[in-house]
């Protein structure tokens, strides 16, 4: 019989994160710091505009491109917090999910043979999306000591006359760190000089906690050669509702559109409704919850320093990337050996790439009491270990 299955597929690894986390999941009393997901309940303004559009009995298909309503409020949006202007007739798009449209990105500007810069350590999709796309991932493995920004110097050594696009995941997923714009504005000189596309995912612009998230669409310069993905689900709470977006030149968003159209249709109804509600009235809400995320960071920073665990200050999203390489064992075995000591489920740095290896990625999107017991958790383990 002949093999059923792609070489392409088979050969991409899974998510190192669902790894743990379904690991974790099974064993009783354990305390899982490994999801990236808001413990708040979607503010129920939000919900509440969600349930009218079911009781009205709006439960129809919307236009592949999204709601013209949202659209329009994304473009007021962006506008109003970043100053940058998108029509949203033609530069906007709505998917499923962040993720959708980083795939369908890809997908619409790489040829096979064109190659794509990631940073790492970063978020999980960006290099299979890259390889499903045809194209080749070059990889930059992000340092330490440079607070894990990507630096100029680096860029331009990883060019060649292939490169298309460089993704530029900030503020990141896994290790909280921030460019500010200083740092975008170095990189888009060497862009506008080599003529490469951006992939900027803000999933986590409103999650800023050193001044505020500056996009690179924002650089003179920019715009015509950026795509901002963005979305519902770190900012609102609202990942359940798989709601997200693109925004960008509209010869790209054209071609996006036609892979959405074939493949999603359009993104739900019920959620578009919802997420028009908290552009409009949920400023608020998001203050209080990145209020609430930075008393956290900064109880997962005391702690680690308390127990001497070195950890460079992350200023962005809700996660924290402590170095444990002083004892001697991968990620992955620390990570194992923590959750079989101490029933404390966090991810190996090595989920978000090589250069993640010596790392933990432990997400703070939990309530305080939680990460109380989990620090007591990680601290004896780590006391263990040192004696």
């Amino acid at each position: 019989m002949r093999n059923p299955l792609s070489q392409t597929i088979v050969n991409i690894k899974p998510s190192g994160i669902r790894k743990f986390f379904d690991i974790a999941s099974e064993r009783k009393d354990t305390i899982s710091l490994g999801v990236g997901e808001p413990d708040f309940d979607t503010p129920w303004h939000i919900r509440d505009e969600g349930i009218y559009s079911l009781e009205k009995g709006r439960t129809f298909y919307t236009s592949n491109s999204g709601l013209i309503e949202l659209r329009t409020e994304i473009c007021n949006y962006y506008s109003r917090r970043f100053g940058v202007t998108y029509d949203p007739k033609k530069e906007t798009i709505i998917t499923v999910g962040g993720s959708e449209a980083i795939d369908i990105a890809f997908r619409a500007m790489l040829d096979p043979g064109d190659e794509v810069i990631i940073p790492q350590p970063s978020y999980v999709s960006y290099e299979p999306c890259a390889i499903l796309a045809g194209a080749k991932p070059v990889i930059i493995e992000l340092k330490n000591e440079d607070d894990f920004r990507l630096t100029a110097k680096e860029l331009e050594e990883a060019i060649t006359d292939r490169t298309k696009i460089l993704v530029l995941p900030f503020p990141n997923n896994p290790t909280g760190a921030i460019m500010e714009k200083e740092d975008l504005e170095k990189i888009a000189k060497i862009c506008i000089e080599k003529d490469i596309f951006v992939l900027s995912d803000e999933i986590y612009a409103e999650l800023t906690y050193k001044g505020d998230h500056v996009t690179v669409a924002s650089i003179p310069g920019m715009r015509e050669r950026t795509i901002v993905i963005n979305g519902f689900s770190k900012a609102y709470a609202m990942t359940g509702w798989r709601l997200g977006y693109a925004a960008g030149p509209e010869e790209i968003i054209t071609q996006m559109t036609k892979i959405h159209q074939f493949a999603i249709m359009c993104a739900p109804t019920t959620s578009q409704y919802a997420a028009v509600e908290a552009l409009r009235n949920g400023d608020d809400d998001v203050l209080t919850m990145k209020k609430s995320y930075n008393q956290r960071r900064n109880f997962l920073m005391n702690a680690f320093r308390e127990m001497g665990l070195p950890c460079f200050e992350p200023f962005g999203a809700f996660y924290v990337f402590p170095d444990i390489r002083e004892f001697n064992m991968t990620s992955e075995e620390f990570a194992f050996a923590l959750l079989d000591a101490q029933n404390l489920a966090v991810v190996p740095g090595t989920a978000f790439g090589d250069s993640g290896e010596g790392f933990l990625r432990i997400s703070y999107a939990y309530s305080l009491e939680k990460l109380k017991i989990a620090m007591d958790r990680l601290a004896e383990f780590i006391g263990g270990l040192r004696n």
